[in-house]
Order: structure tokens, then sequence, then C-alpha cells
């Protein structure tokens, strides 16, 4: 209890120095502070699932400094830091198959940050990205204590929850498009596209039909929130998505008797109708242009299409000028903006319009941070789906069809990033470093996990 009784110490010095300062209305708030932080160090994990919970619902504090993020993230670090230097919490668990992967792209991201065009705007990306990082060491450490069910059920009612937002007040709508809360429908897009693998373990793994029911609702809002997205991408990652789970559980399809079948058909044949009739014009429309494709893009046909094009045309430029280092990190504006494309695209012709991101994570890492930094990054993420697989397939081999079941659909929502990365600029984004660190956590759990024992 050294540890606590010195956060205690600590606080209550600095509460003192706020009632005898100007601001004395915030001492109360070190009271609040040390409660937060007392239960952070005896339950790190809790931590963990808030900062999970809050990422479908930043855009809430976007005007703030200090959101509660950043402050839970902070306390966190603290707390960890702390009880790894008392030897409380083993240093053993910062062991990683990913360490190796990261290093060699944060090595290359340096020398490429060295040789930057643009000090300014490689600082920022840096900045961006140091929150991954953290959120990847963070999860090394505290990450065997996560609660996966509930990890489940927070990400399910808190992206649920913007989803209802987005859908019945245009405050949470970009020009009729759902964006929640984070003021992009793709970055909202792949939100639910995480979520819906998570919510069908729910729906599956529900002790009673209240709850099957109850999980059942939460997926409609879901797929309706991506209708109300209008994002192609979304559609292609959440149908590649359901293909998995059918391909899944088609062990469990085989056990299905003709009266079963029949009533699925008919299911169908009443949700498949209503789905078109209330899903936006627009979006159908949106899909409809995705036949272009077969023809090659006409800009003048599809500008959203035609726009993207052009950031492969400009990143494969600059690939092949600086295939060792790239520009530097987030240059790829900058080098968009002096095309004709930033003017031939920009819709309202201000000067923010211009320099646009890649729109494609890959792309944007291998233009901006070179070549073998970008096969770094791409390898992280096929091991991350690797390792989560490992570890589905050695519970399979230990009798444990629930836990392979909830890292199938695990797997599922790791994919659905690795997928949504082709369309966004997101290299950032703290799912993607959560999951990293946890699918090296979760093998390790099942690889030391022993054989289940049947009852004879």
């Amino acid at each position: 209890m050294i540890i606590p009784l010195s956060l205690i110490g600590l606080l209550a010095i600095v509460s003192v120095v706020l009632l005898a300062s100007p601001y004395p209305f915030l001492a109360p708030g070190a009271v609040i502070g040390l409660a937060g932080v007392l239960v952070l160090y005896r339950r790190p994990a809790w931590g963990l699932l808030a900062i999970i919970t809050l990422v479908p619902l930043e855009g809430l504090f976007k005007d703030s400094e200090l959101t509660a993020s950043k402050f839970i993230g902070a306390a966190l670090a603290m707390v960890l830091l702390l009880q790894l230097a008392v030897g409380q919490l083993p240093g053993e668990r910062l062991r990683s198959s990913m360490w190796r992967l990261l290093l060699a792209f944060m090595a290359l991201y340096l020398l490429s940050f060295l040789a930057s065009e643009s000090s300014e705007m490689s600082m920022g990306h840096f900045r961006e990205l140091a929150v991954g990082l953290v959120l990847f060491v963070l999860t090394l450490l505290i990450g065997r204590e996560l609660n996966l069910p509930m990890m489940y059920r927070l990400v399910t009612l808190s992206v649920g929850v913007t989803c209802a937002m987005a859908m019945f007040s245009a405050k949470y709508q970009d020009e009729g498009r759902a964006s929640g809360l984070l003021e992009d429908p793709n970055v909202f897009a792949m939100l639910i596209a995480i979520a819906v693998p998570m919510a069908l373990w729910l729906v599956f793994s529900s002790p009673n039909r209240l709850q099957r029911l109850f999980w059942l609702a939460c997926v409609v809002l879901l797929l309706a929130g991506m209708t109300k997205t209008n994002s192609r991408s979304g559609l292609v990652v959440l149908a590649i998505s359901l293909v998995i789970g059918l391909v899944h559980y088609r062990e469990k399809l085989t056990h299905l008797r003709p009266r079963h079948l029949g009533f699925a058909m008919l299911g169908l044949a009443i949700v498949l109708p209503v789905a078109v009739a209330v899903m936006p014009a627009s979006y159908i429309e949106r899909i409809q242009s995705l036949a272009l494709l077969k023809s090659g893009v006409n800009a003048y046909k599809d500008d959203s299409l035609g726009r993207r094009s052009s950031y492969i045309v400009v990143g494969s430029k600059m690939i092949r000028e600086h295939p060792l280092l790239g520009t530097g990190p987030g240059t790829f504006p900058l080098e968009y903006a002096t095309t004709g494309y930033a003017k031939a695209f920009s819709a309202n012709r201000k000067v923010g319009d211009l320099y646009r991101r890649a729109h494609n994570t890959y792309l944007e890492i291998f233009s901006e941070v070179g070549v073998p930094a970008g096969l770094a990054f791409v390898g992280m993420v096929m091991l991350a789906l690797y390792n989560l697989w490992h570890a589905r397939r050695l519970w399979l081999q230990k009798g444990d069809q629930g836990q392979a079941d909830m890292l199938t659909h695990l797997s599922t929502s790791m994919l659905a990033i690795g997928l949504f990365l082709m369309f966004l600029s997101a290299p950032n984004h703290k799912y993607l470093w959560i999951l990293l660190a946890l699918s090296s956590v979760l093998r390790l759990k099942a690889e030391q996990a022993r054989p289940v024992q049947v009852a004879g």
C-alpha cells in the first residue's frame, strides 16, 4: 500500500494548493481524481475498458483540451509505471511478437521524420501516432485482465448509441450522411463494422431469449446506422464479415431442418424488401456507382471515385520519387495540394480543401514514410490477424469452443479494421493499436492455457 498512500499525500498537497489559489473551486476535482486513480490502481483493466468505450463518443469533448479519455489514459499510464517500478506488475508482460516489426517501423519513421519536407506537419503526425503507441504498451501490460465479453458489450452499446443519435438528429450528420460524433461518415462506418461482429457474438452467446432479443435489436440498429452513413466501403467490409460468420458457423447450419430453412427463407423474403425500401435512395445510387469500376473511373460520373483515384496517382508518384524514406510523416496533403487534382476536386475552392489526406492508410504510409516502413506496418496488421486466428485454433485444440467463437468474432473485427485502412487515413486509430497489442496477449494466453477437462 506504499504507492496508494503516496498518491493520497500528493493529491492532498494539490488540494491544499488549489484551496489557497485563485481557483479554490478546483479542489474537489482533486478528490474525485484521487478516487479515480485508486480505482485504476486496483482495477487497471477498467481504465482500458473506459477508453475503449469512449472512442465512439469522443466528439462530445472535441472543444475541450482535457477530455475524459486523456485523463483516464494519463492516470492509467501513471499507475502502471508506478506498479512496474515497485515490481507489482511483471515486466515480462511487455513481451510480444509484434515488437520486431514495431521497432523497425519506428526506426524508419524516425529517419523519415528527420528528412521530412515539413517538420511541422510531421510533428503533428507524430503526436497523433504517439497516442496509439501509448495504448499499445498499456494494452500489453493489462490485456490479460481485460474482460472480452464486457468489451464486446461496451463497444456494441457505445457505437449503438451514436447510431441512434446520428439517425434521428441532423446535428450528427454530414450532408445527410450519418457521421456520429466523429464528423466523418467513413470513420463512423468503420466503428460500426468493428462493432457488428462483437454484437453478433453477444446474440449467439446470450444465455436467455430476452438478452438475445436485446442484442439482436442492437445489431439491427448498427446495420441501420451503416445504411445511413452511405459508405460503400462499409457495405463491402460488412458483407465480408458476414460471409466469414457464415463460414465459421457452417457446421451449426448443417443441423438445421427443412422447416427451419423455410422460416429463414420467409424471414429473408420479408427483411430484404423492407431493407431496400427503407434504405436511402442516395445510398443505393452510391452502391450502383461501383459498377463504374468495371470500365474505369470517370470523375464526371462519380466525383468521390475520381478523387480517390487521384490520391493513388499522387501517392504512386511520391513512392517512385522517394521509395526509401518517403517525403516525411504527414506530408501527403502538402504534396497533393501542389497538383492539379487538388483544384479540380476542390468543392468550395477553399485553401483547406486543397490539402487532402490519402484516404488510404497503407498508401499514406508507403508514400510518406517509405516502402520499408510501409511493409513493416502491413506486417503488423497481418501478424495481428495471424495471432488471433492462431489463438482460436489453439482453443479449439484444447476443447474450448466458447473461447474459439469469441476470438473468431474478434478476428473479424480486426479484419474490418485492416480492410477499412484501405479507405481511410487512420494510422493512429485507437482500436487499431489496442487490437494489435491484444492479439499478442490473447495468443500468449491461449498458448499457456491448459486443455479443458471434459467430464466423464
